[in-house]
């Protein structure tokens, strides 16, 4: 009988482990659809996909993942770390904000709601990306699409003033394809570090170079100083750290061929903001300058909107028509002040600065994983390129940040299991020496 008991309980915690594979594999693959759709944009390649609504469809799957399965595997809800829930506050607030909204509520509560899948995705990644496999898999699908992405909008764009709305969604800005291709520069250097086969490293770095040239094209200001500081610190870890100096040389010589070749409107454009328009000569240096004029009229407007409503703000995405020129107010950090009020923007620098403890906790241990140190490094970087980036441009609603934090608290927890793992696994005996009629074991005698 007791046979038969044992037998039964085992077979029993064996179902419910079948059962949390199956509910976790099903998570990560919805997780997966939703990274590749957000990121991808399949649409843009094949426009016939537009009517199948692909994102609605993976965030219905992640979203019904997130409610039956993402408990049941190795992390629980219970085990999510503090940023979750200063992200969900801080949709909270955004929801309340728009619901009272002194300017649109019907469009500030559909953009919240939209936005707010932000936080599914956010769950699910930390909960569903368990191992190095995971993370590389997820990691992967944003750093290989961005190139693509870059591709496309290259071939699409002959004869666009810089590559200005050839795709659509988070790509159809030239500022904001230029930040998204800042923020994955590091994963894909990543990769081709990581690279065995010379085909994929050849890939990885013609990739590299797509993505160079196709932010060089976009003629964002924002992006080439967000490039400038966040390819600083990419090479302080891999080049100087990682001791493979000749990705300065390299990194040094691709900037300067892509500057003779492909930087001519960006400098221009860097030439307007130390001149009178009226010694402009072209018309890109003269819409830059009124960019430039522009974007100092909106930061002023943002501060008298935060001034008049501080608590809750306006409403999500309702600045442009505060702003009378329908215009976003082209800084992050204004950005979610003015429209979620200054508690919003409190969660919000809360909430990256502990993207950045995740990766100093990591940093502090000597006994990191080599794959690990890399990914620490390229999200470093990534996260600075996002801080200094924000400051020139309205990134607070895009996902590429938030999944930047979701991969610290994913990897730091990680490094924690497999270290408890370790440490809880069960030590050999010691064995006892015989010494003068006593047995000796740990230095703790025991009779014979």
């Amino acid at each position: 009988m007791r046979g038969e008991s044992v037998a039964g309980v085992a077979a029993v915690r064996n179902f419910e482990h079948n059962n949390r594979v199956k509910a976790g594999g099903m998570g990560f693959f919805w997780l997966s659809a939703f990274y590749v759709v957000y990121c991808a944009r399949p649409e843009d390649f094949v426009p016939a996909l537009s009517a199948l609504h692909l994102a609605k469809i993976a965030g219905i799957g992640a979203f019904l993942a997130f409610l039956s399965g993402a408990g049941k595997g190795r992390r629980k809800f219970s085990d999510l770390p503090a940023e979750s829930y200063y992200l969900l506050a801080m949709i909270a607030i955004l929801m309340v904000s728009s619901i009272v909204s002194p300017v649109w509520r019907g469009g500030a509560v559909s953009f919240t709601l939209d936005f707010s899948k932000v936080y599914i995705i956010w769950v699910l990644t930390f909960l569903l990306v368990t191992d190095l496999a995971k993370f590389r898999r997820i990691v992967y699908i944003q750093a290989a699409a961005v190139p693509v992405i870059c591709l496309l909008s290259i071939i699409k764009g002959q004869g666009r003033s810089r590559l200005d709305s050839v795709l659509g969604g988070i790509y159809s800005n030239p500022n904001d394809l230029a930040f998204a291709i800042v923020l994955s520069l590091p994963f894909c250097l990543m990769f081709l570090l990581t690279a065995r086969s010379k085909l994929r490293k050849t890939l990885w770095a013609a990739g590299m170079l797509i993505m160079a040239k196709a932010l060089f094209m976009t003629a964002s200001r924002g992006g080439f100083i967000t490039l400038a500081v966040a390819g600083t610190v990419c090479l302080w870890h891999f080049g100087i750290k990682g001791k493979r100096l000749y990705l300065i040389a390299v990194s040094g010589l691709v900037l300067m061929v892509l500057f003779a070749t492909t930087g001519g409107t960006l400098k221009d454009r860097f030439s307007s903001l130390w001149s009178d328009r009226s010694s402009l000569d072209t018309g890109d240096e003269k819409r830059a300058f009124d960019s430039y004029e522009q974007r100092q009229f909106l930061m002023k407007r943002a501060v008298e909107g935060i001034a008049h409503y501080p608590i809750l703000g306006m409403g999500t995405r309702n600045f442009q028509t505060y702003s009378t020129v329908w215009r976003e107010v082209h800084m992050t950090y204004l950005q979610i002040a003015v429209e979620g009020g200054i508690p919003s923007l409190i969660l919000f620098l809360l909430f990256f600065s502990r993207g950045f403890r995740n990766l100093r906790l990591l940093r502090k241990r000597k006994d990191l994983d080599p794959d690990v140190k890399l990914f620490s490094g390229a999200l470093h970087s990534s996260l600075v390129g996002f801080v200094v980036g924000a400051l020139f441009s309205p990134e607070a609603y895009e996902f590429f940040p938030f999944f930047a934090v979701a991969y610290t608290s994913a990897l730091l927890a990680y490094v924690r299991e497999n270290e408890s793992t370790v440490t809880s696994e069960p030590q050999p005996p010691v064995p006892a020496v015989a010494v003068g009629g006593y047995a000796r074991a740990a230095r703790v005698p025991v009779n014979t």
